[in-house]
């Protein structure tokens, strides 16, 4: 059994408290940390019974019963914190994208050579039943050698339009997940990429400064093309599918919804729309992605998602953002 301590008790932080305490076994929550802590959070973590609850994170850093830290913070403490928990000793868990920095993802690097510690980065989509499956696939060779990869991955509303300010825009919080999904799915490493993109969705994001549209060619290592579709807002629910074409066939995967069931009669055939939010689309593999990071803790087994993936994807999406803004395609090779 393995100490945990979450910092940052905002949305993901609460999914996660959830996670560990209904769903992984070998591990509890110790404390909980959050400099905006108010009354309500602090009912909702003392409701899974969490009794260290601070709004200094750096107790929990302190705390030598604390084996494994889940960096669940503003993104943009994100590297710092977690250079911090490795210093102190910490197993860390660390939410997308370590951060916007490449030069800081790399100081995180830094701090984990020479030390037995295990570091993962929270693309929870690697552990979604759907992609899991694909991903299979391509690798036990069903459909061949691999030639085209496709994600379309939309959001059922825009976010804020504040929320770009902080977020790095859509490529690095939204697409992130979908570049790492082709890293995964292909298994092979982004060389070039090009973006056609629009503001359709919000003239207010354009304002921002960001795009809420936006289609995405990669070349990739092996020799395979792939494509990504984006919008931040889809009027039918959150639309989250892949394909990937080889010589020998092809794998797919479609939309979760709430049942399978299809109406049909005289007014026509109708199944069911999407699962609306990520919440609801994606709760399992927020499951499954701690309970194996405890394992790789507990058991001493390397993460599967380590730090190299939280520095391709940044890679990817800084080099999308050039793209836009240069109206050419990229190499990440320019980025390094």
């Amino acid at each position: 059994m393995i100490n945990i301590g979450i910092i940052g008790a905002g949305r993901i932080g609460k999914v996660h408290l959830e996670s560990i305490s209904y769903r992984v076994k070998d591990a509890t929550v110790k404390a909980v940390a959050d400099p905006f802590m108010n009354d309500e959070t602090r009912a909702f973590v003392e409701g899974f019974g969490v009794k260290e609850i601070y709004d200094d994170y750096h107790k929990i850093l302190e705390d030598p019963a604390i084996d494994a830290v889940l960096v669940c913070s503003s993104t943009d403490t994100h590297s710092s914190i977690s250079v911090e928990a490795i210093n102190a000793g910490k197993h860390v868990f660390c939410e997308k994208p370590v951060d916007h920095s490449i030069e800081k993802i790399n100081a995180v690097k830094k701090a984990l050579e020479g030390k037995n510690l295990k570091f993962q980065v929270g693309f929870n989509r690697r552990f979604d039943h759907n992609f899991a499956a694909v991903r299979a696939a391509v690798e036990n060779g069903s459909i061949g050698e691999t030639h085209i990869v496709k994600i379309t991955s939309r959001d059922p509303e825009p976010p804020n339009p504040a929320y770009i300010k902080v977020s790095g825009g859509i490529f690095l919080d939204m697409t992130i997940h979908d570049f790492d999904m082709v890293r995964f799915l292909s298994g092979s490493e982004v060389e070039e990429i090009y973006v056609n993109s629009a503001v359709l969705v919000d003239p207010a994001i354009g304002e921002q400064g960001d795009v809420d549209t936006a289609i995405i060619t990669m070349k990739l290592a092996n020799g395979a093309l792939a494509v990504i579709d984006n919008s931040r807002k889809a009027a039918y629910g959150y639309d989250q599918r892949a394909e990937v074409f080889g010589s020998k066939g092809m794998v797919a995967t479609a939309n979760d919804t709430l049942s399978t069931a299809v109406l049909s009669n005289a007014d026509g055939i109708t199944g069911e729309k999407p699962l609306y939010f990520f919440l609801e689309r994606y709760m399992e593999s927020f499951a499954t992605e701690m309970r194996d990071f405890v394992d790789a803790v507990v058991n001493d087994k390397p993460v599967k998602v380590g730090i190299e993936a939280g520095l391709q994807s940044v890679l990817i999406g800084l080099a999308a953002r050039k793209s836009v803004e240069e109206h050419r395609a990229v190499k990440l090779s320019e980025l390094l």
